[in-house]
């Protein structure tokens, strides 16, 4: 489901750019002193925002902002700061599908496919297009060639 939410998200906006797909749904994007933390979402009176950590890395605000606007596409009424500090509730499934969202929408199927001949590895692959190390194996590949 995330897969292809993501697949038509790129094809409607015609880029897998977090900042320009936010621009272009009217979300607005702030860069702040976050301390340790390096984003979240909220949103007030319909007005949906992203907070990125103004300190971080551009990798790292690049992802966030991949990551953020997963919540804001699959999660639009979930305050995960809010239920990490006020309940008991577990947000492990929502970070994980949001950072899902992150890894398909920065490096979908077709920058893969395009850069096989290379012999990237996977985790290669998501060095280069500014994953995480650690979060690669959330990519689900429509071809089981590529690894």
């Amino acid at each position: 489901m995330i897969k292809s939410t993501v697949t038509q998200l790129i094809k409607k906006h015609r880029t897998n750019n977090p900042f320009e797909i936010a621009s272009q749904r009217k979300v607005l994007v702030l860069y702040e002193l976050l301390g340790d933390m390096l984003g979240y979402y909220n949103s007030s009176r319909r007005l949906k925002m992203i907070h990125i950590n103004n300190e971080s890395s551009q990798q790292d605000q690049r992802f966030t902002c991949a990551h953020e606007l997963g919540h804001v596409i699959l999660h639009p009424d979930v305050n995960t700061p809010f239920l990490r500090r006020h309940t008991l509730y577990s947000v492990d499934r929502i970070e994980r599908q949001a950072n899902q969202f992150a890894v398909e929408l920065l490096m979908p199927d077709e920058l893969l496919y395009e850069s096989k001949h290379t012999d990237f590895t996977l985790q290669e692959a998501a060095v280069l297009y500014g994953i995480p190390p650690g979060l690669e194996h959330l990519k689900q590949l429509s071809d089981n060639e590529f690894d």
